[in-house]
């Protein structure tokens, strides 16, 4: 498990589409984040692997409180992080 901080941690990889969109939604809306490319990082690649039931599954979002979002729409990323329109 990665260290606990109060940033939201974005696992993913440079060639995922939703990788792409889910961090596009975070950057319209100014919600830092942090990025971890998990094809260049092999413990955030396990984190992922474990958290997924060995699926390679991204984006796989990690926020602050423990919770994790695994492929979430931006509805479901507006609804975690409180936020009117998607």
């Amino acid at each position: 498990m990665p260290e606990q901080n109060d940033t939201i941690i974005v696992y993913g990889t440079n060639w995922c589409w939703d990788c792409h969109r889910a961090r596009r939604f975070l950057k319209r809306h100014n919600i830092p984040y942090e990025w971890v490319d998990i094809d260049r990082d092999k413990q955030a690649e396990q984190y992922v692997l474990e958290t997924n039931n060995g699926m390679r599954s991204v984006p796989t979002i990690l926020f602050p409180e423990g919770d994790v979002l695994v492929e979430p729409s931006n509805k479901t990323l507006a609804q975690k992080l409180k936020i009117e329109s998607a």
